[in-house]
């Protein structure tokens, strides 16, 4: 096992739960906060997107296929307080981003040598990721640290523990 396989499997990992975790709920459920001062649903996954296109956009500019015009805007921190969901995305247009984004990210991973993965980072990135290796870990830990709390929206509808 090598340090793409890691990466991989990390990434693979946080897919497989997140999505699980989202797959079948509703775009007004995506708008439930899990608790109050909490972001709901939809503002992470927003959030979640453009920042790993950001970072990755950083360090590879250009490779990732733009996001739709205004989606960036709508999940800005200025956002974080609506509730209002004609203010973000519905969910079907948040996954498809999502796995467009996600696969040319890993394209991406795919042609590098296991040496570019120990190159520093961009300046703007290092205070976070400070190798290359380590922005794409983040692909996988970032969704995972925001997924908690949709575990507890998933509870509150009275759906079971996927995992």
């Amino acid at each position: 096992m090598n340090a793409h396989d890691i990466i991989r499997y990390d990434v693979s990992t946080a897919d497989m739960i997140c999505m699980g975790l989202v797959n079948d709920l509703s775009d007004a459920d995506l708008m439930r906060r899990p608790a109050p001062g909490c972001n709901h649903i939809n503002w992470q996954l927003g959030h979640l997107i453009v920042s790993d296109h950001e970072m990755l956009n950083d360090i590879f500019p250009g490779r990732l296929p733009p996001l739709p015009a205004g989606f960036a805007a709508r999940y800005e921190r200025d956002r974080v307080g609506s509730d209002d969901p004609g203010q973000f995305a519905g969910k079907d247009e948040l996954l498809n981003v999502y796995r467009g984004q996600r696969a040319a990210a890993l394209a991406i991973l795919e042609g590098l040598a296991a040496e570019d993965l120990a190159k520093p980072a961009p300046e703007k990135v290092k205070s976070y990721a400070p190798t290359v290796g380590c922005a794409f870990a983040l692909l996988g830990s970032h969704w995972l640290m925001h997924s908690g709390q949709w575990s507890v929206v998933r509870r509150q509808k009275g759906l079971p523990p996927l995992f």
